[in-house]
């Protein structure tokens, strides 16, 4: 009797303990579950832009350089279901006789990258000449290269800009076109002329495989900026914003004197243009935590703890954690300040060009945002 007491007292315990961890798998399980749906994997609009810098392009190149950051600034309105999501960046160039024959004349300029100072050098750094432009290839070698990622909401887009027949080269456009539609990649081209020659030379056929939109401009068009009344209130922020910056690392002065140049890039195009860069610059999309120790803190990329005292700028050098700590955190209000005033501003300035503009648009610029707003939508995105 004893031995069944025993026997049946060990399986009621064994019982127990069985509905206990059952019990703690499915709260484990649960708060997984709430985990997953209240923090959703970032989403990011991923944006290839697959540029022919053959001689006749110069154009092209220059719309890219004078309407980047409007671009940018656009794209950092948009919100996919609430949140707002990243913006990754990559740029090829193609169709240029100093480029690899065997590679198809195709090179990588920068891959998949959220740094807007690195894509902004990149893009200024890029030269024509030449050339044999091959469209099916260049789309086939950015699917191959690049990093698409397998979120269904993020937002992956081609644009191809060229203003030769899409059909040279051993790549064939159409097999390019069937892979990115499987990588849920939208291939959008902008031919670079006359918009029933395009047709003819199959670009509208390029872009209708996946959906996406065809487009002709005139590469030719020079970008329009209109002045507003609160540009020079914005370009004087802008030095007080460069000033909350704080370089650490081996790149640290290196990369604060990038974003200096590329302020003066900016600025070489027109004044309208650099106020665009920085009101980019005030943005979520803009983002330094490789070099700049606010933007590292608050991202927790790293531990002040951690950082050795050759890793600091002169001014923290020698200082204590709760110095530095300090230091950091006033930074970082100053930043904030800063940037909410110039995107207030920026609002009364996108009300005052709105209210100005011609009927005439910025044709690359045009293209890519009445592209990538229809797509959009598609997503859950919202403006």
């Amino acid at each position: 009797m004893k031995a069944l007491l025993t026997v049946l007292l060990a399986s009621t315990m064994i019982l127990n303990l069985n509905f206990v961890n059952a019990n703690n798998i499915v709260d484990h399980n649960d708060s997984t579950m709430k985990f997953t749906l209240d923090h959703p994997e970032k989403r990011f609009i991923k944006v290839a832009l697959l540029l022919d810098t053959s001689n006749s392009m110069d154009g092209l190149i220059d719309q890219a350089k004078a309407q980047l950051w409007e671009i940018v600034n656009e794209l950092s309105y948009a919100k996919c279901k609430g949140e707002r999501p990243n913006l990754k960046i990559a740029l090829y160039e193609y169709g240029n006789d100093n480029l690899h024959p065997d590679e198809g004349y195709i090179r990588q300029v920068i891959g998949f990258s959220e740094d807007l100072d690195e894509i902004s050098k990149e893009l200024f750094s890029l030269t024509t000449n030449g050339g044999s432009e091959y469209c099916g290839h260049v789309i086939q070698t950015s699917l191959d290269q690049l990093k698409w990622g397998s979120n269904p909401d993020d937002l992956k887009l081609v644009f191809i800009a060229g203003n030769e027949p899409f059909t040279q080269g051993r790549v064939n456009y159409k097999n390019a076109a069937v892979n990115a539609k499987e990588k849920d990649v939208t291939v959008n081209t902008i031919f670079c002329g006359d918009y029933n020659q395009g047709i003819s030379t199959y670009w509208r056929d390029g872009a209708a495989i996946t959906g996406g939109d065809y487009m002709a401009i005139n590469h030719n068009q020079k970008t329009v900026h209109i002045a507003s009344p609160f540009d020079e209130t914005i370009l004087q922020l802008n030095i007080k914003l460069n000033k909350t910056y704080v370089g650490y690392g081996s790149h640290g002065q290196k990369k604060y004197a990038l974003q200096a140049e590329q302020d003066s890039k900016a600025r070489g195009y027109s004044r309208e243009n650099a106020v665009s860069r920085t009101v980019s610059k005030s943005s979520h999309l803009y983002k330094n935590s490789s070099w700049d120790l606010v933007d590292a803190v608050e991202s927790e990329a790293v531990d002040i703890e951690d950082l050795d005292d050759d890793d600091l700028p002169s001014e923290l050098k020698g200082k204590s954690e709760r110095e530095i700590k300090k230091y950091i955190e006033q930074k970082q209000q100053q930043r904030k300040a800063i940037q909410l005033e110039i995107q207030e501003l920026n609002e009364r300035r996108r009300a005052y060009i709105e209210n100005n503009r011609s009927n005439k648009s910025n044709a690359l610029e045009s293209a890519m945002l009445n592209a990538i707003k229809a797509q959009a939508k598609e997503k859950q995105y919202e403006w």
